[in-house]
């Protein structure tokens, strides 16, 4: 049995304060450690010069929402995450939009 579920080798792992030439080890759909020569994975994924970098976080996105002059906008949430994920970002923080007068809580529930 592979001691890891994926191994990404040979790539350039970019964390927020560093570039380090290292492999990825992967087991239970998480990094379990990052280094060099890990033996064994069920998976091992060439990732000799390239990037390897964590899911983006898009902190305002309008997802099924109203925008006026009955304009809808074109992505529903499963469109758009699916989107955003083929495309490397992998947290998505919807837009509420709150109608003037209406409290947070009110436009919340109604999204």
């Amino acid at each position: 049995m592979a001691q890891f579920d994926t191994v990404i080798r040979g790539g350039t792992v970019i964390t927020a304060g560093d570039r380090i030439a290292c492999d990825v080890a992967i087991s239970g759909g998480r990094v379990v450690a990052l280094g060099q020569g890990f033996a064994d994975a069920a998976e091992i994924i060439d990732a000799t010069g390239k990037w390897v970098l964590p899911g983006g976080v898009d902190a305002h996105v309008h997802f099924s929402q109203p925008s006026g002059e009955g304009i809808v906008m074109a992505d529903d949430f499963e469109t758009g995450t699916r989107s955003a994920a083929l495309g490397g970002t992998t947290t998505v923080m919807p837009f509420c939009l709150q109608e003037k007068g209406q409290s947070l809580r009110a436009a919340l529930s109604a999204y």
